[in-house]
């Protein structure tokens, strides 16, 4: 069951009193506030789902653990593509300018981040200099020439776009997988490992 929550899901049920006893005040406030979780790659007991808390700072991100029982709604970054916001940011221009391409690209995407977010929840968190971030589900290899391409194309955006390819093994960077370096950073509910094929992981040596 547990693996039918992927990372960047939004997660509501989420009340303070499941809340660890030493968890700080912006937490016990977010959550009274009824602002949806996000899942989080790391392993936990099979009841349980690692879920993250954001609060109204950059630096405010705390880490925990929910009951999949308490969970009453989820939302999918793929939900969020075609969200209608009346706010008018340089992300959200960036979004409604890359939509028709990703639309057309024969990936399913999703938006993520603060962008994600705000469009799931209605909490205002992105401001004039929030990046945009943006997945692309590639349960098939994305060759490194597409990659560079895509890249190309995000670049041309209103703001920064930061991109992640999701593998049925983990995530992997787009700018990474698009650069020069041969291994690239996956990252897994497992941890994070340097690999030369995101795709194919399993068969290559630590």
């Amino acid at each position: 069951m547990v693996n039918t929550f992927l990372a960047h899901d939004l997660l509501w049920g989420m009340t303070p009193e499941q809340l660890p006893a030493d968890a700080p005040a912006w937490v016990v406030e977010s959550i009274g506030a009824g602002q949806p979780v996000v899942v989080r790659r790391a392993m936990t007991a099979p009841d349980q789902i690692a879920v993250g808390v954001r609060g109204r700072l950059r630096e405010q991100r705390y880490a925990t653990s929910m009951a999949i029982t308490a969970i009453s709604r989820r939302v999918r970054p793929e939900e969020l593509c075609h969200v209608e916001t009346t706010r008018d940011l340089p992300t959200l221009r960036a979004l409604a300018q890359l939509r028709p391409t990703l639309d057309t690209c024969g990936w399913v995407w999703g938006v993520s981040g603060s962008a994600g977010f705000e469009l799931a929840s209605g909490f205002a968190a992105l401001h004039e200099r929030s990046d945009l971030d943006l997945i692309l589900r590639t349960p098939q290899p994305l060759s490194r020439p597409q990659a560079q391409e895509w890249v190309t194309l995000l670049g041309a955006a209103e703001c920064l776009v930061d991109m992640q390819l999701q593998t049925p093994y983990g995530a992997v960077v787009l700018r990474e997988w698009a650069g020069p370096s041969q291994r690239v950073l996956l990252k897994s509910a497992q941890g994070a490992c340097l690999v030369s094929d995101p795709w194919n992981p399993q068969e290559q040596a630590a």
